[in-house]
């Protein structure tokens, strides 16, 4: 594929990175392979994950890592452009045929894509439960998976706080030993993923700066010593805004009725 927009904006980026003083912890890039295809699995504690999770494969050599994003973003008359250009993978939650099938077929071309297990921010900064899609897409493509888990992005940008671009950030990433699935038991295997994702989660956070993740810190999680919600607070947190949600999209068709029947 021919890529025009990806190499300007990895160059913005790692300027990004240097003008805001970020200092980063990046472990296991050996692990990622140097040709051929693999699924990156990352944990998603923030929005700009992507971002972060694709610089060590920068670093091991690999031009790009085509992400599998939630199909809303595309439909940005912005962020979407560029992430066609980018040939990041739409995800339609309703029907996501389509993107399993493009993510496969990247994959034998031998590409590195890049997928979300939890589907969606953890304000646990734990890991939620994993979809079985990465499995999936792994087996069917013939690819391992390769874990990585990232911490302090969450602190920049996320999901119930304010921006905060402040200098001197530390991102700590950490990259796995690929792990081959046969997708013969795709609930085994993902909880399987789960489990090493957790404990290298656990270990990248301890990892991190101490002063980074002081005793109360929103951003570090219940089990470290911080105040973000556990996984199961989390979890009423996240349904209560999908009700919300259904309310406002109903109202507003509700509304629409109603001016249609007006007219």
């Amino acid at each position: 594929m021919r890529d025009i927009t990806y190499p300007p904006i990895i160059l913005t980026a790692k300027t990004v990175f240097r003008v805001l003083g970020q200092k980063f912890d990046i472990q296991g890039v050996e692990h990622i392979p140097r040709q051929g295809g693999a699924l990156m699995a990352f944990n998603h504690v923030g929005y700009l994950d992507f971002i972060y999770g694709g610089f060590p494969a920068h670093l091991a050599g690999r031009r790009v890592v085509r992400f599998m994003a939630k199909k809303e973003v595309f439909d940005n008359p912005v962020g979407g452009p560029v992430m066609r250009s980018m040939h990041h993978i739409p995800v339609d939650r309703g029907d996501g045929i389509a993107s399993y099938h493009q993510a496969v077929d990247y994959l034998r071309e031998g590409e590195l894509v890049g997928i979300f297990p939890e589907a969606t921010i953890s304000r646990a900064m734990e890991l939620k439960e994993f979809k079985t899609g990465a499995v999936r897409i792994a087996s069917a493509a013939g690819v391992p998976i390769i874990p990585v888990t990232l911490f302090g992005t969450q602190r920049i940008f996320t999901k119930g706080h304010p921006k905060d671009f402040s200098r001197g950030r530390s991102i700590t990433i950490t990259v796995g030993e690929p792990m081959p699935v046969s997708g013969a038991d795709p609930v085994t295997e993902t909880a399987e993923l789960h489990a090493r994702m957790s404990k290298m989660l656990d270990e990248t956070i301890q990892r991190h700066p101490a002063a980074e993740r002081p005793a109360g810190a929103w951003w570090v999680p219940a089990s470290h010593g911080g105040s973000a919600p556990t996984l199961e607070e989390a979890a009423a947190i996240d349904a209560e805004e999908r009700r919300a949600r259904a309310r406002r999209k109903a109202a507003k068709a509700a509304e629409k009725r109603q001016g249609s029947t007006d007219s």
